[in-house]
């Protein structure tokens, strides 16, 4: 565990757990029941061996954590990456427990991750991981009990692996197994931009609320991968003044707004945003903190810290990533007054069209585009006002209010179900 407060500041699971201490405080739930609430429910470490292409037989470590599964089988996304840690892992599972409670779909909090770099991989490579670790985990998911999704460094095909893995095993096709798959195996339209368009979604809301015109609504989006690059794309499209771009690899700025259809074209065709002619180059760090009315994080966690948080120059972050704001710097951001849509809110579009593709696989009838975004569009627009309402009704900040509401349907599903013994 971590020692020193840096340490623990950028420590995700600290972070949740934290954010999880002030929401319960001011709530009226035994203590035993915030034991139960607090920790996830199971924890599950794998060691892979894998046969490399050049003959060498490797191991790899894989993470899956379920947090609570008291509301439905638990949903969450699978990463790949050298820096997975079981904290990231843990903290993740319980953000996803939360998120789905917050938008009120059935379902819990799960997560996992596999310690790899998939750009030092082969396709076969990451073919024969994906395998090994679905089979290690036979026991542990399924379309009752446990459902994966694609994050960082997954995607369609790796979720396509998975569903074929697991199902080879059971002896029939089982597409609800996974969501985020290709439509030709049963995945949903609309799933691919469902967690930008979320985002897109809840900052029309706070639009409304500030009484702010899209139009004059300046935006910077940190982060250009699935999330960021279709947030940014909505935002656009919905004529939003979308000014900056943050990448790892640098940043993109014009006070006049950014056509991010062709910084997409640019960006898949040259692989980086250097030379772009519809911007200037500008330091990432910098374009971070640069005035703005919209700062939108889609990266990863811990962007916005106490480095960083009394110099932002934004009325609103609408977080797109999961956690990009550590404990301690959310509190610096209240009492600067920035007006944070919170992670489990902001980003829960993804997970609420993962529950659509779901129960379209198990009832083997699938929606139109518009069905999608129509049933989209209503439940984070309800979900953005029963935290609004939340949040004012008991005088905390919305992200407090966020956990509260989403406590309080966890508790209630634990309480009435019972503690088996």
């Amino acid at each position: 565990m971590p020692t020193n407060p840096q340490e623990i500041e950028l420590n995700p699971w600290e972070s949740q757990a934290a954010l999880f201490d002030e929401a319960v405080k001011r709530m009226n739930l035994p203590a035993g029941l915030q034991k139960v609430l607090r920790l996830p429910g199971k924890e599950v470490i794998v060691h892979i061996p894998v046969h490399m292409d050049s003959g060498e037989l490797e191991i790899f470590t894989g993470y899956r954590v379920q947090h609570s599964i008291a509301r439905g089988p638990g949903k969450g996304g699978i990463r790949y990456a050298p820096d997975v840690t079981l904290d990231e892992v843990r903290a993740l599972a319980s953000w996803m427990t939360w998120k789905c409670a917050v938008v009120n779909i059935p379902f819990g909090g799960a997560k996992g991750g596999v310690v790899c770099d998939p750009k030092k991989l082969s396709r076969g490579e990451i073919e024969r991981i994906t395998r090994r670790y679905t089979a290690e985990l036979l026991d542990v998911i399924g379309p009752q009990r446990d459902v994966p999704a694609p994050d960082i460094n997954t995607d369609e095909q790796v979720m396509a692996w998975i569903m074929d893995t697991y199902s080879m095993h059971v002896r029939h096709t089982e597409t609800a197994v996974v969501t985020g798959k290709p439509i030709a195996l049963g995945g949903s339209r609309g799933r691919q931009d469902a967690t930008g368009r979320g985002c897109m979604i809840v900052c029309d809301e706070a639009l409304k609320k500030f009484k702010m015109a899209r139009d004059r609504t300046r935006v910077i989006v940190q982060g250009f991968g699935n999330v960021g690059s279709e947030a940014a794309r909505h935002l656009y499209q919905q004529e939003y003044c979308v000014i900056g771009i943050i990448e790892v690899d640098g940043g993109v700025y014009n006070a006049k707004g950014i056509d991010i259809t062709s910084l997409i074209e640019y960006r898949k065709k040259n692989r980086t945003f250097a030379g772009f002619p519809g911007g200037e180059a500008v330091d990432p760090k910098e374009l971070l903190i640069s005035e703005c009315d919209i700062l939108l994080p889609a990266a990863t966690e811990n962007q916005i810290t106490t480095q960083n948080a009394g110099k932002l120059q934004c009325r609103i972050i609408c977080e797109g990533a999961n956690g990009p704001t550590t404990f301690a710097a959310d509190e610096i951001l209240h009492q600067r007054g920035i007006f944070v849509i919170p992670d489990i809110l902001a980003n829960a579009g993804g997970v609420t069209v993962s529950y659509f593709e779901w129960v379209q696989d198990r009832q083997g009838f699938f929606w139109t585009l518009n069905e999608v975004r129509e049933r989209l569009d209503q439940i984070m627009r309800f979900s953005f006002y029963d935290v609004m309402s939340y949040a004012e009704q008991h005088n905390v900040r919305p992200r407090i209010g966020a956990y509260m509401l989403a406590i309080e349907r966890v508790a209630t599903a634990v309480q009435l179900r019972g503690i088996y013994a």
